[in-house]
């Protein structure tokens, strides 16, 4: 009961929040929007920014950090490892690749008249097949352990990256506006975000209607399996939901790394591990921080504009490590 009452706080403290980084985000940036309200000369600029920049941004940050969030719950779950992540598993790279494999087609006229079709298909296959590959080379020797699963996504986000880089280097006159985009921005138009709205819903609701089947996995595949619990077809769902999520998500912003590891983590110890209660506030507290992160992009050293990833990547790099020491002391420990 008192984890309940626990995890009802967190998630209306997490709504009021995300609610006043919300107004934030519309009217702060490189351009304060609140006195350009109070001039009626400047009004009309006001309402263009806050509709057609401002507004998409903070939709699509607040999308992108839920989807971002419960992918990161999705992979912890499935892979019984709280290291695990969208970034850190290689779904994210292998996302970017997709993406870059159909726009370097797109930019040559090979797919102009479908890149639009083809972009979130490649992204999708490039994710699925980063995490898969690096689930098979962790299992190389027998059962995947922690370490194993963070070198093979590690090592698959690297080839991923490198591939991705080499690509953009051939094809000259499309490495510098991509590599922008491979470094996470929000900076795109409405007809973007609508259009990746929808795959990320689905790949979330796949991850909430296998909330159940996840709290069985955590407890271990025979146990799962004794109580009736499909674990092979479990954990393709929500490895496919997961992988989903995340491709939209990059085939709209690019990389966006850490969130997916920090909003499960933080929200965890509010919620426990129950994922009923658990997926929302994964949710919650990932849109919050991406819309913070984009918040700070644009406004600390304006008018440049710092890419989101670089700012997620300060802050959930040492929360990663911390959580790395943490775990091979107690594993040392066993």
């Amino acid at each position: 009961m008192k984890r309940v009452k626990k995890s009802k706080n967190f998630v209306s403290t997490l709504i009021l929040c995300l609610t006043a980084a919300c107004l934030a985000g519309l009217l702060f940036g490189s351009l304060w929007l609140g006195g350009l309200f109070q001039d009626t000369e400047t009004r009309e600029l006001a309402l263009t920014v806050l509709f057609k920049l401002r507004l998409p941004r903070v939709v699509c940050a607040v999308a992108v950090g839920a989807c971002l969030g419960v992918a990161g719950a999705g992979f912890q779950a499935v892979f019984r490892n709280a290291l695990a992540d969208p970034f850190i598993v290689g779904a994210s790279s292998g996302a970017a690749l997709g993406v870059g494999v159909a726009m370097i087609f797109s930019m040559g006229g090979v797919l102009s008249a479908t890149a639009s079709l083809s972009t979130p298909a490649a992204s999708f296959a490039g994710s699925l097949a980063a995490v898969f590959a690096a689930l098979l080379i962790s299992r190389a020797g027998g059962m995947a352990s922690a370490t194993n699963l963070l070198l093979a996504g590690s090592a698959v986000s690297a080839l991923c990256s490198s591939a991705l880089s080499f690509l953009f280097i051939l094809k000259d006159g499309g490495f510098q506006r991509v590599y922008y985009w491979m470094l996470g921005s929000l900076a795109i138009s409405w007809n973007a975000v609508l259009s990746a709205l929808p795959v990320m819903f689905v790949g979330t609701l796949v991850i909430f209607l296998s909330s159940r089947a996840m709290d069985l996995l955590l407890q271990g595949d025979e146990t799962a399996e004794s109580l009736g619990l499909d674990v092979k077809k479990a954990r393709v769902t929500v490895i496919l939901g997961a992988s989903l999520a995340v491709a939209a998500t990059v085939s709209v912003c690019g990389v966006i790394g850490f969130v997916g590891l920090v909003a499960p983590h933080v929200a965890r110890l509010f919620t426990g591990s129950i994922h009923k209660r658990l997926l929302p506030a994964s949710a919650l507290f990932g849109a919050l921080i991406v819309l913070l992160a984009d918040i700070a992009s644009r406004s600390v050293l304006p008018p440049l504009e710092i890419p989101v990833g670089v700012i997620t990547a300060l802050g959930g790099s040492p929360f990663f490590l911390f959580l790395l020491v943490k775990n091979s002391g107690a594993e040392s420990r066993r």
